[in-house]
């Protein structure tokens, strides 16, 4: 028989110290990004509102562009490589500098001011990582503290920004390396996450939370459903190879960051003359509420690849999650029309496996299905993320984005995205 011994006491008294100090941390972590969060919510929904109110703004997008490459040469952060800069500090203990949250607030408010197309969470990934790391330092934690710190800032500005907390937690332990997740980071992730969602909503911050019709759980459903998802799981690997392609191609035949961001600028500009409608610059949620009602056309997913493209590839700054929503809603909400689906339920499908595919997130996608569409379709979100996670192949948003486990086997590959 095996002897029984009780660990040392002076271990628990550690693991509890260790828990009272990331629960302090967490909170701090969560109540500053939080606040920004909060506060960034705000200004873009003042800037989008204006440029709605005035469309002449569009003009002066090349110039918003100017700024921003100004902007960043003058803090020497011309090399700055965004969201990838955060994983890779989570990898390799790169440097975050604090002047990265500033930076990115001011010229994503300029992108979304002005016209372009360019999602949000980017910038809050940005935002949190870049004060998770500072705070980090402030209170001289170690590397692999800072790390956590890291990873609890970029969950507290997301769920400002989207007011979902329970993907916003697993989000940021899930993005930085598939296959493996952070679970040291959980509980300080989930504290700062719940604390920077009472922060939003007490100061009034919506959470995107939508209606959908949910359809009988049967074979046809599962199959039209399977269908919808693949199809979008491969959307998801052209919006990917487009982002990164046109990012390479920019930089080849525009070596100056200044002509490069003028010439993005103004074929956003000319694009959005050319077609008379605005429904591609800036975010673009009132289109994916056109999705969810069947309003939209069969073209309209492509246009919105091809106007992020043209804006984050060329220097603007910006997000790529929520364009990812609108090019899954209204490409899913096509196939759904063709298939004799409810276009809500159907885009609901899209935005789900677009989200999925770029990000390689399938746990994060389907708490975020959940928080967004409620939980009553939890079966057909169920087999649209492990379906988009698998169709999607090793292709991401993010090229610091690690595969570390194979999505076909059981073995070790620890690859960057594709």
């Amino acid at each position: 028989m095996n002897n029984f011994s009780i660990p040392p006491l002076n271990n628990h008294l550690k693991a509890f110290a260790s828990s009272l100090k990331w629960i302090f941390l967490s909170l701090i972590v969560g109540s500053i990004a939080g606040s920004l969060g909060t506060i960034f919510y705000f200004a873009l929904n003042f800037v989008t509102n204006f440029r709605k109110q005035n469309s002449w703004i569009i003009y002066f997008l090349p110039l918003a562009g100017i700024c921003i490459v100004f902007l960043y040469r003058i803090f020497k952060d011309e090399k700055d490589t965004g969201t990838n800069l955060v994983l890779s500090a989570i990898h390799s203990n790169e440097h975050i500098p604090l002047r990265m949250a500033p930076l990115i607030f001011i010229s994503t408010i300029l992108t979304h001011l002005f016209g372009g197309s360019a999602g949000r969470e980017g910038a809050a990934l940005q935002m949190g990582g870049s004060l998770g790391n500072s705070l980090g330092r402030l209170f001289k934690l170690d590397d692999k503290d800072k790390k956590i710190m890291i990873m609890s800032g970029m969950s507290a500005a997301f769920c400002s920004l989207f007011g979902t907390p329970m993907a916003a937690a697993i989000f940021s332990i899930e993005v930085v390396s598939v296959g493996v997740m952070y679970y040291a980071a959980l509980v300080p992730c989930v504290i700062s996450s719940l604390t920077a969602n009472a922060i939003a909503t007490y100061f009034g911050a919506k959470s995107a939370m939508y209606k959908i019709f949910i359809p009988t759980y049967n074979l046809p459903n599962i199959l039209s459903t399977s269908l919808i998802t693949i199809l979008t799981a491969l959307v998801s690997i052209l919006f990917c190879i487009m982002l990164h392609y046109s990012g390479h191609l920019f930089k080849k035949y525009f070596e100056n960051p200044y002509y490069r961001i003028i010439a993005g600028g103004l074929s956003v500009q000319i694009l959005t003359l050319l077609l008379r409608t605005h429904d591609y610059n800036g975010a673009g949620i009132d289109v994916i509420h056109n999705a969810l009602a069947g309003n939209v056309c069969f073209y309209t997913f492509f246009l919105k690849i091809v106007f992020t493209c043209l804006t984050l590839s060329s220097g603007y700054k910006g997000g790529e999650i929520v364009p990812s929503f609108f090019i899954g809603a209204t490409f899913g909400s096509v196939v759904g029309l063709i298939l004799g689906i409810n276009p809500a339920f159907a885009s609901a499908i899209g935005m789900i496996s677009c989200f999925c595919g770029v990000t390689n997130c399938p746990i994060s996608s389907l708490l975020i299905s959940f928080e967004l569409f409620g939980y009553q379709g939890m079966p057909f979100f169920l087999i649209t993320t492990a379906f988009s996670y698998l169709f999607s192949g090793y292709f991401g948003l993010y090229t610091s984005q690690k595969i570390i486990y194979s999505k076909y086997k059981t073995n070790y590959i620890n690859k960057p995205t594709i």
